[in-house]
């Protein structure tokens, strides 16, 4: 009798620890990547941290086998009135994380001036 309550006990002991076990895993987050929104709001920020220029919109991003690629749209220069305001567009590079691994200014243009077809 001895081994079987010896027996219930351990097996008593190893649910337990499954439990529990199984209760860490869940509260754990599990690492992954940045999702769209997040690498988007990131962007803009580090951007703007690095030109000192204020994101106005995105216009296009992908995910790509490195990480991220985006065209940001920055206001360069204020003027009055707004239509005439100096508008340019940044290609920003990010890695898998999210972190802004390059860019550039691919076009400057006003703001009132659309594209020509």
């Amino acid at each position: 009798m001895a081994n079987t309550s010896e027996n219930t006990s351990d097996n008593a002991e190893k649910n337990s620890s499954a439990r529990a076990k199984s209760a860490r895993t869940r509260q754990q987050p599990k690492e992954q990547s940045p999702g769209p929104m997040q690498v988007l709001r990131g962007a803009c920020a580090q951007l703007a941290e690095l030109t000192g220029m204020e994101a106005e919109s995105v216009s296009s991003f992908e995910r790509t086998e490195d990480g991220w690629t985006l065209n940001v749209e920055v206001l360069e220069l204020a003027r009055v009135p707004d239509t005439m305001s100096l508008l340019a567009s940044y290609e920003v590079e990010l890695d898998a994380n999210g972190e802004l691994s390059g860019y550039r200014r691919v076009r400057r243009y006003e703001r009132g001036r659309s594209d020509r077809s």
